[in-house]
């Protein structure tokens, strides 16, 4: 699928309650495409609706990405013991291939920095290995396998030394 064409740059900013509704909608359309692929369980768990995804917020920085107003991405930090972990990074899948997943990363990165973490970390499905080849091209490390560990998948860990 060509990715549309937009007039406008990728604004990368901290997410605000006032952008739940459409972040619930974002992860709605980047899960639903699994839809058979994954276990059911894991997609239920990964399209929270606005009260769930209020509490996901408690304790975590999200970023969203809007292009032309349009939200079109997601990633979640969380700061605890001076290691950075993200979590729950989404992109539109109209919007793919256009970077905005590596700009979140980047934002992330620098507010992990400005926190004073010593390390960012991810973990991944195993099977997703577009995302597992993004973080490594970003500086990631992989560093270990969780097997079976979520809804019985493998989790790959992956580590940013800052």
């Amino acid at each position: 699928m060509a990715a549309p064409a937009l007039s406008g740059a990728v604004i990368v900013t901290q997410a605000t309650h006032n952008d739940i509704p459409d972040i619930c909608a974002l992860y709605k359309r980047v899960w639903d495409e699994y839809r058979g692929k994954i276990p059911d369980d894991l997609l239920k768990a990964w399209q929270p609706n606005p009260l769930e995804f209020t509490s996901w917020m408690e304790g975590v920085t999200y970023f969203a990405a809007r292009r032309d107003r349009k939200l079109v991405g997601v990633m979640g930090c969380s700061l605890q013991d001076g290691a950075v972990r993200l979590v729950n990074l989404a992109v539109d899948p109209e919007f793919r291939r256009l970077g905005i997943a590596q700009q979140l990363v980047q934002a992330s990165l620098e507010w992990a920095r400005r926190g004073s973490a010593s390390s960012v970390w991810v973990e991944s499905l195993s099977r997703f290995d577009g995302a597992i080849s993004l973080f490594q091209k970003l500086g990631f490390q992989a560093c270990g396998v969780l097997h079976r560990h979520y809804w019985r998948e493998d989790v790959t860990l992956l580590e940013h030394v800052l």
